[in-house]
């Protein structure tokens, strides 16, 4: 199960294919059906204050084929912490243990940058969303928000690295 960096110019068909082949989650955090913008903003968003430059943009390969993509950035919401941003797999990949191995992946490299602790958003409306990160042992930080852009409810989770 490889796993690398992806490049914003030579990857970028393959993150929109991929968001095209699991359209489920942009519906349900959009409301709407991912589009080639929003494969491209994979490589520039972030949480506010981070440096772009510090951040892991995250393929995960099964059989040359990409299967999911993370987004791993530092200093939100504090300076000292790591913030994952996006984790997402096709629909292919899930329920196979690759979303654990990924997000193995991940915290591994933000413990490489220093971060004790990992943060990250789930949608009230993703209940399984919730159980997978809470079975990884992220906990409720009693921190939530409402983002009338979306009509979502998000909730911060936490995890001690």
């Amino acid at each position: 199960m490889p796993i690398r960096p992806l490049d914003p110019h030579a990857d970028l068909p393959l993150v929109a294919a991929l968001y095209e082949e699991a359209p489920e989650y942009w519906l349900l955090a959009d409301r709407a059906a991912p589009t080639p913008a929003k494969a491209q903003a994979f490589f520039t968003d972030g949480p506010p204050g981070c440096d772009p430059a510090r951040s892991h943009r995250l393929g995960l390969f099964e059989e040359g084929r990409l299967c999911g993509v993370a987004e791993l950035s530092f200093g939100f919401p504090e300076p000292q912490d790591a913030y994952l941003g996006l984790m997402l797999l096709a629909p292919r990949a899930q329920n196979r243990g690759l979303g654990a191995a990924f997000l193995r992946h991940a915290e591994a490299l933000a413990c490489k940058a220093g971060a004790a602790q990992l943060f990250l958003a789930v949608l009230e409306e993703n209940p399984k969303g919730r159980a997978f990160w809470e079975r990884e042992g992220f906990r409720a930080t009693g921190r939530s928000s409402f983002d009338a852009e979306t009509g979502h409810t998000l909730h911060r989770l936490v995890k001690a690295l």
